[in-house]
């Protein structure tokens, strides 16, 4: 179907990003999809920048053209599939039919970061490859065949190409091979080659996991068609990547309206006097008498009337929606809708249970001394049921999720032992290499699935990939840990153009948990911050509106775009992570973590926080008896109501303490986005006299400050307007996240504090 052609037609100043000069790319796919689909695929995932899309999703996918044109003329309505996006990003799953067989094809969503895709598609077929084995018993790697295109200037350029190729073969990473076709323009938007590259080829990137390349001429239709079938079998023999450098030219500039002869004007002299594959192919074909000219024409006739046809019939179609979506999740609600608000407690013998497993191991085992300390003293905690610290409570979160038979998976550079020494999901025997004990794998025989992977050293890459995975399956736990906090900014992408935006862009939700440690402890500028404050300003609530709160009509998580939560007990952290997977709809968690709290003995949880009835609270009141007697009365002779969020809060409480001051409040913010707009007003009403104050560790052009200052005097207005600007404590604004050493971090410590109690 030459889209290219009937599109422009009807749309001459739209941009298309055809396919023009590498028309050869469609029928190349489709035979490598019916050829692998003999060799046992029955699911290809495809992942591609912006060139050939809108042909891949109508002659591979199998999209309506009528559909197609209706997007084309501007009659979306908001609550349709893309509106949040342009045409050439919008992807596709469908179920089509090749040679008699029903093969799913599913094209992903994404924008025009090129490559930025890869990962995400790479852990989507991991996801569904992991779903298959569980359910079926089938090669689940020949089932899902994952292929992704590229741009020869981008996957020679990009980083997060090679990031990818270092997954490739990665125990907790691999996907039994991808193949990769690289649509060769010979030029990069307006680059040429040898300034957009060092290597010879563009595809030399691939020998780094010396995966075999093909270079083939576009224009030669039957080489085409037999590297593509090679590809295929490759791919299904030997679970490998495989690469296809398909040379061919691009007719017009980087986009239809552009003027590539400004930059490229020898080439495109060549290129104007190209005849298309198509015409090369069909004289081919007429001289040797497989087909005659009245043939041809008969079969473009009847192209250009159906064409014609679907262009009437998209005048008055009508989309299908969710017809983009897994079958795990078609039950989810998808529109704004009021959703039940459930607890998330456990029962105290399962936590019990559990308790006992993760402080254990077998008796056979051998650790480390000092690690053997570690796990009795947690395994006196869950024995008693107090003390329990935050690695606790996220073991005992991801095992009550996994005895629900709920699958969980947690990666990361060094998230296995955890980077401050906290976790040890994956203990190693002191004596044998490769043997290593994972008691969170050994609840139950019908227990969910468990993996803690270590990644390799990427932020750009593996973000993505599990974000692809949680994309799979909404009934699981998807946890992505930076070692530090703030090694997220090199995967910024990610976070900007899918994590916070993909709901609104493509209609995809997500429930990935980002896990970001952070908190000022005089460990320099790269240890300190997670950069909060740039998550928050990606937040889509409304600053001025006080949302409906009302138990049957809230709806003010379901419309945000994502969740920020610096939480200050253990107990909150457990009840946020399970929150995240017994919701009827998905949202992605930013969990500004802690890092000297891991084992500060006043930030423990006990099991009856954890216990029936309890849930993840989204603000904690001032909690000291002395200074506010009934938690729904007034204390009038409170001069000051500070509010914080994070480790800053067991600071602001120490120097209460030490001066004895029974005139100030200290309420904790704990769910920062979206905004707890009703407790904070109805904590608020508890001090009539008090001055409102924000209290954070973070510079005040950083941190939480920015956010939470219009939020709170909209809260507060309705009760005293001439109360409700906040005043702020904290550090002043810095280029850096904080000082360098440890001097000068006490000191402004020190300083934010005694600004919050003057």
């Amino acid at each position: 179907m030459d889209l290219n052609n009937s599109s422009k037609k009807k749309f001459p100043a739209e941009k298309r990003f055809g396919l023009d000069g590498c028309e050869v790319l469609i029928p190349g796919i489709n035979e490598m999809i019916s050829h692998a689909s003999n060799l046992g695929m029955t699911s290809a995932i495809l992942g591609m920048p912006h060139r050939g899309r809108l042909n891949v999703l109508c002659n591979v996918l199998g999209k309506p053209l009528e559909a197609l044109l209706y997007e084309f003329s501007d009659h979306l309505h908001e609550t349709d599939h893309g509106q949040g996006d342009v045409k050439y990003h919008l992807g596709a799953s469908r179920m089509v039919e090749m040679e008699g067989k029903k093969v799913h094809v599913s094209l992903l969503a994404n924008p025009s970061h090129l490559e930025a895709v890869n990962p995400v598609l790479l852990g989507k077929v991991r996801a569904k490859q992991d779903y298959l084995k569980e359910d079926s018993g089938v090669d689940e790697q020949q089932s899902v065949l994952p292929i992704l295109l590229h741009g020869d200037a981008a996957f020679a350029g990009q980083g997060v190409v090679h990031e990818c190729f270092g997954l490739a073969q990665l125990p907790a990473y691999e996907t039994g091979g991808c193949v990769h076709i690289i649509v060769n323009n010979q030029v990069g938007f307006t680059t040429d080659p040898r300034f957009a590259r060092s290597s010879l080829y563009c595809s030399d990137l691939g020998k780094m996991i010396e995966a075999p390349i093909v270079h083939v001429n576009g224009d030669s239709v039957e080489d085409v068609i037999r590297v593509f079938q090679m590809a295929a079998e490759y791919r299904q023999k030997f679970k490998k990547d495989f690469i296809i450098d398909l040379v061919c030219y691009r007719k017009f500039g980087h986009n239809e309206s552009d003027q590539p002869a400004f930059t490229q004007p020898l080439m495109y002299q060549y290129i104007k006097r190209m005849n298309p594959v198509i015409e090369k192919y069909s004289e081919k074909l007429i001289g040797e008498g497989v087909v005659d000219r009245l043939w041809l024409e008969a079969k473009q006739s009847e192209y250009a009337a159906a064409a014609d046809e679907s262009f009437g019939k998209a005048q008055e179609y009508q989309p299908i929606k969710g017809e983009w979506l897994d079958s795990y999740w078609k039950t989810f609600k998808r529109e704004v809708q009021n959703a039940t608000i459930m607890d998330t407690g456990v029962e105290l013998e399962q936590l019990q249970e559990i308790g006992n497993i993760i402080g254990s191991y077998p008796e056979d085992f051998k650790i480390h001394p000092t690690l053997k300390k570690t796990l009795a003293k947690r395994l006196d905690a869950t024995t008693t049921g107090t003390g329990l610290d935050w690695a606790t409570a996220e073991a005992l979160a991801f095992g009550t999720l996994l005895k629900e038979g709920k699958a969980v998976r947690l990666s990361g550079q060094d998230v296995e032992r955890g980077t401050f020494n906290q976790r040890h999901h994956v203990l190693h025997d002191l004596k044998e290499d490769m043997k290593t004990y994972t008691s969170l794998q050994h609840l139950s025989e019908d227990q969910g699935r468990y993996m803690a992977c270590n990644s390799h050293l990427s932020e750009y890459a593996v973000l993505g990939f599990e974000l692809g995975y949680s994309q799979q399956n909404p009934h699981s736990l998807t946890c992505w840990e930076a070692q530090f906090g703030d090694f997220a900014n090199t995967a910024q992408c990610m976070i900007d153009q899918f994590i916070s935006s993909g709901e609104e862009k493509w209609g995809r939700q997500t429930g990935l948990v980002m896990l970001l440690p952070h908190g000022q402890e005089g460990q320099g500028p790269e240890h300190s911050s997670c950069r909060i404050e740039r998550y928050l300003q990606m937040c889509n609530d409304d600053e001025s509106t006080f949302p409906e709160m009302d138990h049957f009509a809230r709806t003010q998580i379901e419309t945000s775009n994502m969740q920020v939560v610096n939480a200050t007990t253990p107990a909150n952290y457990f009840h946020v992570l399970r929150r995240q997977v017994h919701r009827e709809f998905r949202k992605p968690l930013i969990v500004a973590g802690p890092k000297s709290l891991l084992r500060a003995p006043y930030a423990t949880s006990t099991y009856a926080e954890m216990g029936p009835g309890t849930r993840f609270l989204r603000f904690i009141p001032e909690v000291d008896r002395e200074i506010l007697p009934d938690l729904n009365g007034e204390a009038s002779n409170v001069r000051k109501l500070i509010l914080c969020s994070g480790k800053v809060y067991y600071d602001l409480v120490k120097e209460r303490t030490d001066r004895g001051a029974t005139d100030i409040a200290i309420a904790r913010v704990e769910q920062i986005s979206p905004f707890p707009f009703d407790l904070v007003q109805k904590h608020a009403a508890n001090f009539p006299n008090a001055e409102i104050v924000w209290a954070q560790e973070e510079p005040k052009n950083q941190g939480c400050w920015s956010y939470v200052r219009p939020r709170i005097e909209t809260a507060i207005s309705p009760l005293d307007s001439s109360r409700a600007r906040p005043k702020y404590a904290g550090r002043k604004p810095m280029a850096s996240t904080s000082p360098g050493g440890k001097v000068g971090h006490v000191i402004e410590t020190e300083k934010l504090i005694e600004d919050a109690f003057e």
